[in-house]
């Protein structure tokens, strides 16, 4: 990837965002677009006080900087994650080590106002506690990121100081900032990459400045000011190369420390870009690495820690357009990878996003990750957040430089949607906005959730969502396993929105990754909504690798079918720790008033049998959980010391408080509710069978981390999280953990009104639920069995299987929809449906006066037939027109049934008596 290649000729200075050609146009748009004058408007407002400071006296804003001032050590020693000290001798004062990689800190990272001027003091910081308010000592890895935070905030300062140089050709601004530049730049040029005195993987991953080389952000504002002030530097004879040495010693450290298979990677890339495309050409530099070669270090040659990003792009799903990392790091991927292809184009104008379509439909795909509100999913170390904007900016950008209108138009009314939605106003926040957002985006519209699918599923990082409904009554259901990078211990975990909010949450992340709390509770189990077993459910977080199986859903992933009231998924899972056996089935059921309600089957059972003990936990936003037999009688709950470390559980659980238990082995209910000012109550109830050996508890759980304003209100956000523990003694796997989930608001129509369980004692693998609906008409009956291959039989229905749904009238038996899955024959009243072969997924619904029927496998369907009646027909579609008529035939061995044979799976399919 030579320079004359690719760029066609030497170029000048600035290059990286803008140059000197491309000044006129900028300077007319910033006088016209309202959001670019803003943005430099309030650059020169925020630089002005310091450049007063710096007037009255020239070493203000250099003596802020945090270097080894007086010892001018150039020799950094590390104790893996922590800084140890510096030694040696340079010539001049050299940059500071950054204090650890742990950003959680006790004490407050000064303003620049308030940073002693050439402070180097052996007693390490003086910094003040944030909850005492003193000041203390403290050594430099007690204080997070504050050393190199400093230093970035001044660089950030000197970049905007060169960039109004440029702009406005005033010299103060570029005398400001030259000084702190170069005495950066030499600080870094004599001082040595750091040394991990336990040679630990933390010397692998360390930057020159920070302890990871992802957060070399330094390297961005120095590049900046560097382009920009190029010209000046020239005039004034200043010697650049100490300056290219620096981003040469930059760019090696950044290839040849790092994680090269994940976010790190790519991360990486961006600040090699940087480097590259603010260098000259190899030849310009007797060790020749000049711009080709740190490109071609970028793009196109991998090593042990640095994968190229040509590379790298073929980590993403490429059926699904997934990056195998938490929702929330798998879109700020895209981001880095929008920018790296963004500023290579700006030099080589060869639309080099379209090299890669992989691109494209990840930004795409990235909806699937969304909440009815238009915020992820919690999974992993993620939270509930918009997709980036930057996103679809920088996709429009090039759309409109490259004459792309259609894609234009598609993707503007996607951002479109989320500024009249309230989630995005345009505002440049940096020079990446400044210079590559368009001026203007053009008036579309575009329908955010003709992006979304009823399910979809993400194998490589174990998510499966399910979601049913529009706005007010819009639910939606994800499971989510432990694959990919930074993925939690959650077993088989789930997030559950209804009620315009996410009512059930995952806990989020702790305050960093090395934090006690984080390690001993958000990344494990007890954060979660699952089950564990024996109180010791475990495996490692981060980069971990026990997804679920997914072994039956419906519809199939990524695509919408004619029947649209049923979603489920049927996920499997071993628990490593305790060698158990866990499944879970879970569905959303849309009833005839358009509100839906959850059904959830968890399986559990250690592999070896003997003595053990399950628990189900299930949190809820909200200020009160009551817990009710189904009589409306409370249960009496007693403070208990149970689900303590002290007994054998996981730290975790110590995190739980004001713990509370009550034994029955009757049905009971729990209600959950939100209360918020000048707003109905906000309900999620629960209907939980019951069991002998069963143990109710409730309790609080700490705040979640991955809730926020898009998802719950303001005012519960830092609120425990009322919890409810269902304990068994035994085994739940012949008789599992059977939930149904009904969320209502309060003064509005309760879909659901009774639910009962029963199981059947010659067939132990079979659930079956019973849900009687508010409007008094229909009622719902959920059988649900453990595999394909177990059986269910009652008086009129056989069910050879795994699920059937079954939806009636009380008034006359009228069936109004029968939805199987995984079923080889089902026989019920007057119907059998026989599998031609494999077990099948049907839905039969009835329509007027026939019924409408969507299959997946071939069958053989039975239905009602009375002597003397007219035959049903049926007609065959195919991509939405009329392929076949036929007759049914009359049953030789009954005579009162009818038949046809669909001998493939159709979309649809129209019975007519």
């Amino acid at each position: 990837m030579g320079s004359k290649s690719l760029f066609g000729q030497e170029l000048g200075h600035p290059r990286v965002y803008v140059t000197n050609e491309e000044k006129e146009a900028f300077v007319k748009a910033v006088k016209t677009v309202e959001w670019k004058k803003e943005l430099i408007d309030n650059k020169k407002k925020r630089l002005e006080k310091y450049v007063q400071y710096w007037e009255k006296d020239p070493e203000w804003m250099v003596s802020r900087l945090q270097m080894n001032w007086k010892t001018k050590h150039d020799k950094v020693y590390l104790k893996g994650g922590d800084f140890s000290h510096s030694e040696g001798s340079a010539p001049v004062p050299t940059v500071r080590y950054s204090g650890t990689r742990d950003w959680a800190t006790d004490y407050k990272r000064p303003k620049l106002e308030d940073v002693e001027p050439y402070f180097d003091d052996p007693r390490g910081l003086y910094l003040e506690h944030k909850d005492t308010g003193k000041k203390e000592w403290i050594h430099p890895s007690k204080a997070g990121f504050a050393i190199e935070k400093i230093n970035d905030e001044i660089m950030g300062l000197v970049a905007d100081a060169a960039f109004l140089y440029w702009f406005t050709g005033e010299r103060k601004y570029a005398e400001f900032a030259a000084p702190v530049f170069f005495k950066y730049i030499d600080g870094m040029y004599h001082r040595d990459a750091p040394i991990d005195l336990e040679n630990s993987t933390q010397q692998k991953i360390s930057g020159l400045a920070t302890f990871e080389v992802i957060h070399e952000g330094v390297v961005i504002p120095l590049v900046t000011t560097y382009d920009f002030l190029y010209a000046y530097f020239k005039a004034e004879n200043r010697d650049l190369s100490t300056a290219a040495a620096v981003f040469q010693k930059w760019g090696d450290q950044i290839i040849k420390n790092g994680i090269p298979d994940n976010n790190w990677n790519l991360f990486q890339a961006r600040f090699l870009t940087y480097i590259a495309l603010v260098l000259e050409s190899n030849a310009t530099y007797e060790n020749g690495k000049g711009r080709e070669y740190y490109l071609d270090y970028t793009f196109t040659i991998s090593t042990d820690r640095q994968i190229a990003v040509s590379e790298s792009l073929n980590v993403y799903d490429q059926e699904t357009g997934i990056w195998p990392e938490c929702p929330t790091y798998s879109v700020h991927v895209i981001t880095t990878l929008l920018k790296i292809f963004t500023l290579l184009d700006h030099g080589t104008n060869r639309n080099e996003i379209s090299k890669y379509p992989i691109l494209e439909k990840a930004v795409l795909s990235s909806f699937q990750y969304l909440f009815p509100s238009g915020y992820m999913i919690g999974a992993g170390d993620g939270g509930h957040k918009i997709l980036p904007p930057e996103n679809f900016e920088l996709l429009i950008a090039n759309y409109r430089k490259y004459h792309q209108k259609e894609k234009e138009t598609l993707i503007s009314g996607f951002l479109s949607e989320f500024m009249s939605a309230g989630l995005y106003e345009r505002k440049a926040k940096d020079f990446f906005n400044l210079f590559f957002y368009v001026d203007t985006i053009v008036d579309s519209k575009a329908d955010l959730e003709a992006l979304t699918t009823p399910t979809f599923y993400a194998p490589n990082i174990s998510m499966f969502n399910q979601r049913m409904g529009q706005g007010d009554n819009a639910v939606m259901l994800s499971t989510i396993g432990s694959y990919g990078n930074h993925a939690h211990a959650n077993g088989i975990s789930i997030e559950l929105f209804a009620n315009n909010y996410v009512l059930g949450p995952d806990s989020g992340k702790g305050p960093s990754y090395w934090h006690p709390t984080f390690k001993n509770y958000y990344a494990r189990m007890p954060a979660h909504n699952t089950v564990i077993v024996d109180g010791k459910s475990d495996y490692n977080n981060m980069r971990t690798y026990h997804p679920f199986s997914l072994d039956d859903s419906f519809p199939k992933s990524g695509e919408s079918t004619v029947f649209d009231k049923v979603t489920f998924s049927k996920v499997s899972f071993v628990e490593p720790e305790t060698v158990s056996d866990q499944q879970r089935f879970s569905a959303i059921i849309k009833t005839n008033a358009d509100k839906a309600y959850v059904v959830d089957v968890f399986r559990s059972r250690k592999q070896n049998g003997g003595k053990q003990k399950h628990e189900y936990i299930y949190r809820n936003i909200g200020q009160t959980l009551d817990v009710q037999d189904i009589g409306s009688n409370g249960l009496e709950f007693q403070k208990t010391n149970d689900l303590s470390s002290e007994h054998g559980d996981l730290k975790g659980y110590d995190f739980f408080s004001d713990k509370r238990k009550a034994s029955t082995s009757k049905d009971v209910n729990a209600v959950f509710t939100l209360k918020e000012d000048d707003k109905p109550n906000n309900v999620m109830k629960l209907w939980i069978k019951g069991s002998e050996n069963q143990t109710i508890y409730k309790v609080k759980s700490p705040n979640s981390n991955a809730l926020s304003e898009g998802t719950a209100p303001k005012s519960i956000l830092q609120d425990s999280l009322q919890t409810l523990i269902v304990k068994r003694d035994e085994a739940a796997w012949t008789n599992p953990f059977s939930v149904v989930f009904n969320p209502y608001v309060e003064g509005e129509a309760n879909t659901v009104e009774n639910v009962s369980f029963s199981a059947l004692k010659d067939y132990p693998h079979t659930q079956i639920i019973d849900v009687s609906l508010s409007d008094k008409i229909t009622s719902d009956r959920i059988v649900v069995n453990a595999s394909e291959l177990d059986i269910a039989k009652t008086d009129g229905m056989y069910q050879k299987g795994l699920l059937s749904i079954i939806r009636t009238s009380k008034n006359d038996g009228t069936l109004e929809f029968m939805f199987l899955s995984g079923v080889s024959k089902m026989d019920y009243k007057d119907w059998t449906i026989i599998a031609s072969g494999d077990p099948f997924t049907l839905s039969i619904e009835k329509v007027g006066e026939g019924y409408e029927v969507q299959n997946n496998k071939p069958v053989t369907i039975n239905l009602p037939y009375k002597q003397g009646d007219k035959r049903a027909t049926i007609s065959i579609y195919e991509d939405g027109r009329t392929v076949a008529t036929k007759n049914a035939v009359l049953n030789r061995n009954n005579s009162n049934l009818q038949y046809f044979k669909l001998e493939k799976n159709y979309d649809k399919v129209i019975i007519a008596q």
